[in-house]
This record gives C-alpha cells, structure tokens and sequence, in this order.
C-alpha cells in the first residue's frame, strides 16, 4: 500500500513539477506587470475614463471604456466601487457597463497568464472579452435606455492601499499582496492540473470539448466554468491541460468568458449592484454570449 502511495506521489510530483515550471515564469511576470499598473498607471486610467463624462461619443465613447476596463487592474470588488464613483459623477450606464464588464473578464495580470496558453488563445481572450464588453454596453443602451441599469447604494470609492511615500517599498508591498491573494489558487490550479493529467484520460476532453462534440462542447465548457473558475492564474494550469488533452479551442473561449464573469465570490456584489431583474439578464446575457464566441471561434479555426 505504501509502495502504491510512493508511486503515485511520484507521478503527480512529476506532472506538477512539469506544470509549475511551464507557468511560473508567466506568473511572476503577470504579477509584476500587475503591480508596476495598479502602482504608477491605476489612477491615470481611471482619470482617462472620468475625464469621459463630458464627450458626446454616444455609443462610439463604448470602445475606449471597454479598452480602459481591459487595462485597469482591479478585480471585481474594486472594479465596482470605482465604477459607483463614476456613476455619481454623471457617467453614461452603457459605457459604464461595457468599462465593468471589460474589466471583471480581463486585466493586464491575466493576459501575462494566458500567453502561457498560446499566441492564438492569448488574442482569442483578448477580442473576445473586448466584444462581451462592447455587446454589454450595447445592450444597456438599447434595452434599458432612459432607464436606470445600476444601483449603487452602499459602494464608496475605495481607499488606495499604495500609500508608502518609497515608491520602491510601495511597489514592493503589492507586489506581495498580488503573490498572497493569488498564490493559494495558482499552486491548487497546477496540482489540479496534475491530476487531471495522471488520472483523467486524455480522450475524454477530446470526446466531451473536442472538434467533434463542438456545439455540445461549447455548452459544457460554458457551464462548468461557474463552478469551477476561482482565480484567473489558477485556471491558467488547468485550461493548458485541457487544451492539451484535446479540449477546442472554442470551448476555451467560453470557460474564459463565463468563468470569471460568473465567479462565485463576485455574483453577490454583482446582484446587489444590479437588483434581481437585470441580474437575471446579466447571467442571461454572459451564458449566450460565451456559447456564441466558442461556436464562432471553432467555425473561424
């Protein structure tokens, strides 16, 4: 019995040394991006959004609030607070929606992390979270327009936390915030990963998420991505394994969406922000738009 433990520790020790030395480096340097962002450029970001109020853009103001969105670090709980700011000063709900939207699915730190996976997954999440963005800004005009969308009670902007007069120290010291709050889920993702390569057959995610089962795939990818996804580089070991095993590259685009929008520890913040109703729509709306981009990118590739 012992003999048998020994050994499968070996192998898992062996597929997630493997894993780990395949994503570490991308870890670390989405990490350091991440902060040298939230440090010198957060503010300016959000002043460019701001500075936003005045232009008469209509719909067009949409595509520079869902690419400020992609380069804000925040997560989801800082996201919304600076958005209730926004809000209060006058700010458009659609460009709000698409400037939210952009940013719970994509920030710098994560497109680091998902050029592990590739060149093509890495532009595939990048077009594909700009567009869900732009499409929920759309959305908000035409389907809720002269209408309240948000509901921001409750949300005040938050306090910065890089407020250490050595910017060096300051850099430093969210450096090991990002290294904390995301090191747990980026080691429990590449022992998942390990796992999945030791125990689960590879022609499984090319059977249930391959070329050959897209539409179904597609569908299946989307769905397990609520449950599943917790953290942006802990999913990062486990999507390579599965692109790996055979998993298409559409039904990764739908995991991607529907992950972190749907993320477990942010659907609360979000119902209260958005109320019953238009949080129905909202995880209507994440749910196809994930199903359409996987079908879509299986047709294109």
């Amino acid at each position: 019995m012992l003999e048998v433990l020994h050994r499968e520790f070996v192998y898992i020790w062996y597929y997630f040394s493997i894993q780990f030395e395949q994503i570490f480096r991308y870890w670390i340097f989405g990490m350091m991006i991440g902060s040298v962002i939230s440090v010198f450029a957060k503010d300016k970001i959000h002043k460019l959004f701001d500075g936003m109020r005045d232009k008469k853009w209509g719909l067009f103001g949409i595509i520079p609030a869902c690419i400020l969105g992609i380069l804000s670090p925040l997560c989801m709980y800082g996201t919304i607070p600076i958005a209730a700011s926004f809000s209060e000063k006058g700010m458009r709900d659609d460009w709000l929606a698409a400037f939210m939207m952009a940013s719970i699915l994509l920030n710098p730190q994560l497109m680091i992390y998902s050029a592990a996976l590739g060149g093509t997954a890495l532009i595939i999440r990048l077009v594909s979270c700009f567009l869900c963005g732009a499409a929920a800004g759309l959305l908000v005009f035409f389907c809720f327009r002269g209408k309240p969308f948000f509901n921001f009670s409750g949300f005040a902007a938050p306090h910065s936390r890089d407020t250490d007069p050595n910017l060096a120290m300051r850099l430093l010291k969210n450096f090991g915030r990002n290294v904390k709050a995301t090191g747990p889920m980026f080691l429990l993702g590449v022992l998942l990963s390990a796992l999945f390569q030791r125990y689960v057959p590879a022609g499984t995610f090319a059977e249930f998420f391959g070329k050959n089962n897209e539409g179904f795939g597609v569908l299946m990818a989307a769905t397990i991505g609520v449950p599943l996804y917790a953290c942006g580089g802990g999913t990062i070991p486990l999507l390579g394994q599965w692109l790996s095993d055979g998993m298409s590259m559409g039904s990764a685009a739908a995991f991607m969406i529907t992950g972190p929008a749907t993320k477990i520890t942010n659907l609360g913040a979000v119902k209260i922000v958005l109320g019953m109703k238009h949080f129905i729509f909202y995880i209507v709306f994440v749910m196809l738009f994930s199903l359409l981009a996987g079908i879509l990118v299986n047709l294109i590739l």
